[in-house]
């Protein structure tokens, strides 16, 4: 499984975030690519620490069993829900959110494991940081390819 924090994973991710464009479509979803990007923002900002959304109780009561889906390798369900303060629906500006992407993205590689949040996931509970890695990587090849950005 590819993990965030391993540098070449990490240049993929940022290559194919570069080949979006502000007119690139959604195979599925309700964000366009803006919202998008800014949603991945947010789900940077859990595993960094600086948001703490509260745990539902459905995750409470299923999260050991469902915990394998964030970091294993089978891909993410299309159309599968989201955290709920991390659901987009304003309008966003493109270049603003891609790039403040980006940048949290680098921030949290070269933060490495060991400045992963211990904060447990508002749905999973609590991550290691190399679930959150593989986690991340996982939930960012998820919504590339949500927009046609492959490998």
């Amino acid at each position: 499984m590819k993990n965030i924090f391993n540098p070449l994973h990490l240049q993929e991710i940022l290559n194919r975030i570069d080949k979006l464009s502000p007119d690139s479509k959604s195979k599925w979803g309700k964000m366009d690519v803006a919202q998008m990007l800014a949603h991945c923002s947010a789900f940077q900002d859990i595993a960094m620490g600086q948001s703490h959304p509260a745990r539902g109780w459905l995750g409470i009561f299923i999260a050991n069993l469902v915990k394998p889906m964030f970091y294993n390798d089978k891909p993410l369900a299309q159309n599968m829900s989201t955290i709920p303060t991390i659901l987009i629906v304003e309008e966003k500006e493109f270049e603003t959110e891609k790039e403040k992407l980006k940048g949290k993205i680098i921030t949290f590689q070269n933060n490495g494991p060991e400045k992963c949040t211990t904060h447990p996931h508002p749905f999973f509970g609590k991550l290691t940081p190399e679930q959150w890695g593989k986690g991340i990587y996982k939930h960012l090849d998820h919504h590339l390819k949500q927009f046609g950005v492959g490998e």
